[in-house]
C-alpha cells in the first residue's frame, strides 16, 4: 500500500501557492456571481444524502488540486486496503473492518487485494452473531413482562447506540423504555434506579473487554441494586455485549454477544453494541440501518474521486484546517431527533484524528483535527450563532436538515426549514451596516446535508458518510485514525489517585494535585 503524507506531495506546495494567490481572499458571494453553475458544480447526490458544498470557500481550480493531493497521498490505495482487511491500524496490528459488519450476507467479494476465503470466513461469523443478536432483540421485544432496558457502556458503547435510538424514535415500536448509563458519576445511575423494577428490567453490559472501569463500576452497582430489590435471576435480566465471555459468566451472565478486535469502539454500533437500536426499531429496522451504511460504503469504495462525497468532504476539511487555519467546525442538525449527533461526531472525529504524530510516530509539522461542537437548530440560533455570524473566528458550519416531518403539527416544519435555509444564507451573504453593531461580514462558509426522510437507512448512510470523511482527512495527514492512546494516561493516573483519597498519601504528587486531594478529604 503506497501512502505519502500530504505535506510531502507536489500538490501540497501547489495548494499553498493557490491559497496565497486566490484562496485566502476568495469571496463566496463573488464566486456565485462569476459562475451561474456553482450550485450544481459543488453539490451532489450520494446514497440517501444530498450535499450542497457551494457555500464553501473553494473554487474548481482548488478542488482539482485537492483531488491531486488525494491521488498523490495514496488515499484510494489506503481506502482499498481498509476494505480488503489489511491491518491498517498499524500501532495495534489490527484490521479496520467495520465496513464488513454492514456487508449483506453472501455479497460478492470485490474488494481490491482481498483474500476471499478470509473475508468469507469473517463474514460468516459476522452474520451468525448478527442473526443471534437480532433474534434476542425480537425475543425481548415480544416479552411483555419487560418494560425497561438499561444500556450500561461508555464511549462508543454508549454514544452511537444512544444517538441512533434517539434519532429513530419515530420507528421505535417495542413498547420498551430504553435508558443509557455511561458516566461513572453515581448520580446518573442513581437517578434512574428509583424508576425501575427488577422484575421488569433488563440490563445490557456493553464492554468489549468486560474490564472498562466506568462500565464495570456501574454494572456492579446495577447488580447490587437488582439483588437488594429482590431480583433473583441474573441470567434473565442481564446480557453482555463483550468478547470476554468468561468474565461475563463469572458476573452471572449467560447471554453474550461478541465482536472482534477489528471493530473499534467508535465504529461499533453496527455490531452487537447496536443491540439497543435493534430492541428499539426491530430486526428489520436494524437491517435497514446496516443497508443504508453499506450503500454509502459502496459509494465511497466505487465512486470516481471527483464525485465521491466522503473524499470531497475530507479534502475540504484539510483545506480549511491546514490552509485557512480554521480551528473548529460547528454541527447544526435541524431535527430534534438528531440532537446527539454533535456529541457522536465529536468522538468519531476527535478521537480518530486528534493526533500529533503520524502513523510512524513522527511529529507532524501541521495541525490535524478541528474541534467539533454544536447543538440542534433552532436552539443554537439563540445560543452560539451570535459568534458564528459576528465573532472574530471563522467557524465552518455543517447544517443537517430533513425534508419530511414525522409529525402533523401545523406550521412547525416549514418554519424549521426556513430557519436552516436562512442561517446558511445569512452566514454567506452578511449585511452591511455603517454603525458596526449590526454589520455582518458574511463570507462565512457552510455545508448543507439534506435527507429526504430520517429513516434507519438514511441515518446509516449519514453516519457512514461521516466515518469515511474522517478516514480521508486522517489518511491525508498520514496518521492512524484507529487507535486512541490519548485516553489511557488519565485512566492509569486515576488508579493511583483513588486509594490516595482514602489514605491521604500525597507523596510524589505535584503541588496542585496534592492540594486538591487534601481539600477533597477535608
Amino acid at each position: 500500500m503506497a501512502r505519502t503524507r500530504c505535506d510531502r506531495t507536489p500538490a501540497w506546495a501547489q495548494l499553498q501557492a493557490a491559497y496565497q494567490a486566490t484562496g485566502q481572499a476568495l469571496d463566496i458571494r463573488d464566486a456565485f456571481k462569476a459562475d451561474a453553475q456553482r450550485f450544481s458544480r459543488f453539490s451532489q447526490e450520494a446514497p440517501y444524502v444530498f450535499a450542497d458544498l457551494s457555500k464553501n470557500r473553494i473554487d474548481a481550480a482548488t478542488e482539482a488540486l485537492l483531488m491531486d493531493l488525494a491521488r498523490q497521498s495514496g488515499v484510494l490505495e489506503h481506502r482499498d486496503a481498509m476494505f480488503a482487511g489489511q491491518k491498517i491500524n498499524n500501532t495495534e496490528q489490527r484490521e479496520v473492518w467495520h465496513v464488513l459488519l454492514r456487508n449483506p450476507p453472501l455479497s460478492p467479494v470485490e474488494y481490491a487485494g482481498a483474500a476471499p476465503e478470509f473475508i468469507a470466513s469473517e463474514q460468516a461469523k459476522v452474520h451468525a452473531t448478527l442473526d443471534a443478536m437480532l433474534a434476542y432483540a425480537e425475543q425481548l421485544r415480544a416479552d411483555t413482562a419487560i418494560t425497561d432496558v438499561v444500556n450500561i457502556g461508555i464511549g462508543g458503547s454508549d454514544l452511537g447506540p444512544q444517538m441512533a435510538v434517539l434519532a429513530l424514535d419515530a420507528f421505535a415500536n417495542s413498547g420498551k423504555r430504553l435508558h443509557f448509563v455511561s458516566n461513572v458519576d453515581g448520580h446518573e445511575l442513581a437517578a434512574k434506579l428509583p424508576h425501575l423494577k427488577p422484575e421488569s428490567t433488563v440490563f445490557l453490559i456493553a464492554s468489549k473487554t468486560f474490564t472498562t472501569i466506568e462500565t464495570m463500576t456501574n454494572a456492579a452497582s446495577a447488580k447490587a441494586w437488582f439483588l437488594s430489590q429482590g431480583g433473583t435471576d441474573i441470567a434473565r435480566h442481564f446480557a453482555a455485549l463483550t468478547t470476554n465471555v468468561a468474565a461475563a459468566n463469572a458476573f452471572g451472565i449467560t447471554t453474550t454477544f461478541g465482536f472482534w478486535d477489528w471493530v473499534g469502539g467508535r465504529y461499533s454500533m453496527w455490531s452487537a453494541i447496536g443491540l439497543p437500536i435493534a430492541i428499539a426499531i426491530g430486526a428489520q429496522g436494524f437491517r435497514e440501518f446496516l443497508a443504508g451504511a453499506h450503500a454509502m460504503d459502496e459509494h465511497f469504495r466505487t465512486a470516481p474521486l471527483e464525485s465521491n462525497l466522503p473524499v470531497r468532504l475530507g479534502l475540504l476539511d484539510v483545506w480549511y484546517r491546514n490552509f485557512h487555519g480554521f480551528t473548529s467546525r460547528s454541527i447544526a442538525p435541524y431535527h430534534s431527533a438528531l440532537r446527539r449527533v454533535p456529541a457522536y461526531l465529536q468522538q468519531l472525529e476527535m478521537e480518530s484524528n486528534g493526533k500529533r504524530v503520524d502513523a510512524s510516530g513522527e511529529a507532524l509539522p501541521f495541525d490535524t483535527c478541528p474541534v467539533l461542537w454544536g447543538e440542534p437548530g433552532t436552539n443554537g440560533q439563540h445560543a452560539y450563532f451570535q459568534m458564528l455570524h459576528q465573532g472574530t473566528d471563522v467557524v465552518p458550519v455543517e447544517f443537517i436538515a430533513v425534508k419530511k416531518a414525522r409529525h402533523d403539527l401545523k406550521g412547525h416544519h416549514p418554519m424549521l426549514l426556513a430557519n436552516v435555509l436562512a442561517q446558511a444564507q445569512a452566514l454567506m451573504q452578511g449585511k452591511a451596516d455603517a454603525g458596526g453593531h449590526k454589520h455582518f461580514t458574511g463570507n462565512r462558509p457552510s455545508t448543507f446535508l439534506l435527507l429526504d426522510d430520517l429513516t434507519p437507512a438514511s441515518l446509516g448512510a449519514l453516519i457512514a458518510l461521516q466515518e469515511h470523511r474522517v478516514f480521508v482527512s486522517g489518511s491525508l495527514w498520514g496518521i492512524n485514525s484507529f487507535d486512541q492512546w490519548g485516553v489511557e494516561l488519565g485512566k492509569v493516573l486515576a488508579k493511583d489517585i483513588e486509594p490516595r483519597l482514602a489514605s491521604g498519601d500525597v507523596s510524589g504528587l505535584d503541588g496542585s494535585t496534592a492540594g486538591l486531594l487534601a481539600r477533597l478529604r477535608a
